[in-house]
């Protein structure tokens, strides 16, 4: 396998010191990359936090303030009071808490501290997603029929009618599967709408709804883009995420391999046309539903860095997060889209603390951690031994990444990867994703976003609905800031050595 393409610097294209507005494994990814290119980082952490890794991996550490996310990861006067007292020239957001808050971006951009990641101005047109549809019609991307933005809940009961059930009501400021409802009938539409409408302002404190057609059994394939400052915008291909849990995704591939040449030219080009049609700057994803014709539909941009960005790195031999510093700093896109190739296949699993006949969170301390080792392996993650599974933020402990030459050979890596890891103390979905993985329908790639929903049906496990949607906003809701107040939990502290010798992403080029 290749080794990581790095671009040599040229003179001051990168920035000394960085903060780190984020936690957990997405914190010391990007640490890792900092320290890759000779950049100083600084941690914020909660009082929760206090011993976590990235506050043990980053060179500066600053507490923001108690462990609810509203009143530290999500408090951008506790951040802002961080970037000053360090130094920090730019923010990195990760993933969740603040990486998609307009609010915030202005308060950087106000501070003259630049914020990796695209503008204010565009965060905000892209935010509201019942919005975000009305920037894709005009730029020519193919739309499911569906509500505009600013449509009130009489007006959408009225459009779906004319549109025919089923429909999807879905939460204008949604995320994590989250203030989604499949309404099959007229009958059902009026409590469906209320419940929607509920769920979003709960986990989001905005309860807008829009409409779209629902698809039965689509597959879900997003396009990753790099765009820089001065004009310039790339696609780095495609990402298969159709295997998701309650529209939770829990295992990704790349290349997706549903589609044929004419159908990923023609995806390519539609992310980058409403790239450019918005002015969109630094790294996103632009996000499909596929349809059992191969027909494709936009539903979505997702302006920062998206969870599952490894696997394109694993087939590009670049590093993502290297280019969105680099393109924050100003630095112009050298990449060209001509040379740009995708070699062999990757694919990544996502690891919970849950039970895997439910997919309800699990709770415990971990003991001595054991990670599979290899070439083709890579872990992204942040636990070790001692680390306790806290209810205040997302319950994302690890991913799995392995690389192949062909499909199978990356499938059977990370099978046999998540056969030898080993976290003791805390019940894990490692076993339901080696059942996803040993599935029929996905061995022959004839899966869909209703593969996992399948495999609950021949388990018969019944989960009352209420119980599964308090655990969701549980789990999920502290990314984006409504986690109610919960007992915090104190963190055991272990030695730098300990925690950093646990760190993987040592198997080839990580």
């Amino acid at each position: 396998m290749p080794k990581l393409r790095r671009k040599k610097p040229q003179g001051k294209l990168h920035f000394k010191k960085i903060l780190i507005a984020n936690r957990g494994e997405i914190a010391c990814r990007i640490i890792r990359t900092c320290r890759a290119l000779h950049i100083k980082t600084v941690a914020v952490y909660s009082e929760a936090d206090a011993g976590a890794l990235h506050v043990q991996m980053a060179d500066e550490a600053v507490a923001i303030g108690p462990p609810p996310p509203s009143e530290s990861y999500l408090n951008i006067e506790a951040i802002m009071r961080a970037v000053v007292e360090t130094g920090a020239e730019a923010v990195h957001p990760g993933y969740g808490f603040l990486s998609e808050n307009a609010d915030f971006v202005l308060a950087c951009e106000k501070a003259g501290i630049r914020f990796i990641g695209p503008s204010g101005e565009v965060m905000e047109r892209m935010k509201d997603k019942a919005q975000a549809r009305g920037l894709a019609k005009a730029a020519g991307l193919p739309l499911l029929p569906g509500t505009d933005a600013g449509n009130t809940n009489e007006q959408i009961m009225d459009l779906a009618q004319e549109i025919g059930f089923p429909v999807m009501v879905k939460a204008a400021y949604g995320g994590g599967g989250i203030g989604i409802r499949i309404v099959e009938s007229p009958d059902q539409l009026q409590e469906g709408i209320e419940r929607a409408s509920s769920l979003a302002q709960s986990a989001f404190g905005n309860a807008h709804l829009y409409l779209e057609k629902y698809l039965n059994a689509p597959s879900h394939v997003e396009v990753q883009v790099l765009a820089d400052q001065h004009g310039n915008a790339i696609h780095l291909f495609e990402r298969d995420c159709s295997v998701q849990r309650r529209n939770q995704k829990v295992i990704e591939e790349t290349p997706c391999i549903k589609l044929d040449d004419a159908q990923r030219q023609e995806m390519y080009q539609a992310a980058l046309n409403l790239v450019r049609h918005i002015g969109y700057t630094n790294a996103g994803t632009v996000e499909f539903l596929v349809d059992q014709d191969g027909n494709f539909y936009f539903i979505e941009m997702n302006t920062r860095l998206q969870v599952e960005h490894p696997i394109t790195e694993m087939v590009t031999n670049l590093d993502i997060v290297e280019w969105q510093i680099r393109i924050a700093a100003g630095e112009p896109l050298t990449l060209s889209q001509k040379k740009m190739r995708s070699n062999g296949h990757a694919i990544e699993a996502r690891i919970y603390p849950e039970d895997p006949a439910t997919s309800l969170p699990t709770t415990g301390t971990v003991g001595k951690v054991k990670q599979p080792k290899g070439d083709h392996v890579r872990i992204d993650g942040s636990i070790f031994r001692g680390y306790e599974v806290l209810p205040h933020y997302d319950s994302l402990m690890a991913k799995v990444i392995t690389w192949g030459e062909t499909r199978e050979e990356a499938i059977s890596t990370l099978y046999k990867a998540l056969e030898r890891y080993r976290i003791p103390g805390v019940t894990t979905n490692i076993p339901l994703v080696q059942r996803a993985l040993s599935h029929p329908d996905f061995a022959s790639g004839a899966y869909s976003t209703q593969l996992l929903s399948r495999l609950d049906s021949q388990d018969g496990a019944e989960i009352p609905e209420e119980e599964v949607v308090a655990a969701v906003v549980a789990a999920l809701g502290s990314m984006f800031g409504t986690q109610p107040q919960r007992r915090a939990s104190s963190w055991k502290t272990y030695g730098r050595a300990q925690q950093m010798g646990s760190l993987s992403g040592r198997g080839g080029r990580w």
